[in-house]
């Protein structure tokens, strides 16, 4: 799934859509949308035999001139002049991709023609992620109060703070996007690594020292991550708009990595299933919790 280094880097590609008019939008698959009036989570994800309505008119930027391109965490928003925006979330195989030839893909949901004769296009093989259409600035800012700060600008009193709260291994905690917002199973990982804590060790019992030892992780890892463009791993679902891949997965020290020796110490890195989530270590740089 793109974590926060893949959607910036998405962010950053898309620049060169800002300035542009968005000309009309073709919808392929409405249940990749939600807007307005749709069930809570859309209706792919509604109860029962409910059929999507039509789209409002002007709900999806058609007829918008983009302004803006925002993230916070691994959403994205795209918003108009006039307030209007889209949210964005790739969830596992999600693109967002710029063209300029109108051949439709498979897997292709939304597609907006800018006046340019360029198209912006979300495409998703699983259909994990979806576009949000929100009225105002407003209604995005709501959506992203309700998650925790940025994960590339967290200090460590704030994220010390919110891990004590939290009876769970400092793994599943560090998923949890109203906790710390951007950080996914890669790079709460190498994070962890990095800081040499133990994906299991319950997150109430981080000290000062070791959440400052892991925000300071957390931020070096995520900016090189985004100055690489991003993972781009084995099975290649992660592009940029312009389809470039990133290169940070050359760079991983623990995530994929269980069998191969640590990168501090030689030792074999391990793995198992934490927070429903398969987490990879090393068994010396991050010596188990005595309670696990």
């Amino acid at each position: 799934m793109p974590e926060l280094p893949e959607v910036e880097s998405v962010r950053r590609s898309l620049l060169p859509i800002v300035g542009a008019r968005v000309e009309r939008v073709a919808v392929r698959t409405r249940r990749s949308l939600v807007v307005p009036g749709d069930p809570p989570g859309g209706f792919s994800r509604a109860r029962g035999d409910v059929k999507p309505r039509p789209v409002p008119r002007g709900a999806l930027l058609d007829g918008a001139t983009i302004k803006r391109l925002d993230r916070h965490g691994k959403q994205l928003a795209i918003g108009s002049g006039d307030g209007r925006a889209l949210l964005i979330h790739l969830g596992m195989t999600g693109r967002v991709e710029i063209r300029d030839s109108p051949r439709a893909q498979t897997h292709d949901h939304v597609v907006w023609a800018l006046a340019d004769g360029r198209r912006v296009v979300f495409n998703d093989a699983r259909r994990f992620g979806g576009v949000w259409a929100l009225p105002d600035t407003a209604a995005l800012h709501a959506r992203w109060n309700a998650l925790g700060p940025d994960a590339l600008t967290i200090d460590a009193s704030d994220l010390r703070e919110r891990l004590r709260r939290s009876a769970r291994p400092i793994k599943a905690a560090l998923l949890d996007q109203a906790v710390l917002a951007g950080v996914g199973n890669i790079y709460a990982d190498e994070s962890l690594h990095a800081a040499r804590i133990h994906p299991a060790r319950l997150a109430s019992s981080i000290r000062a020292d070791d959440a400052e030892r892991l925000a300071g992780a957390i931020r070096r890892i995520l900016q090189a991550a985004v100055d690489a463009g991003g993972s781009t791993l084995r099975d290649g679902t992660y592009s940029d708009a312009s389809g470039a891949a990133g290169s940070y997965a050359t760079r991983h020290a623990a995530y994929g990595r269980a069998g191969e020796p640590c990168t501090r110490c030689d030792v074999t890195l391990v793995s198992d299933v934490i927070a429903q989530r398969t987490s990879v270590w090393c068994p010396r740089c991050q010596r188990a919790p005595r309670c696990v």
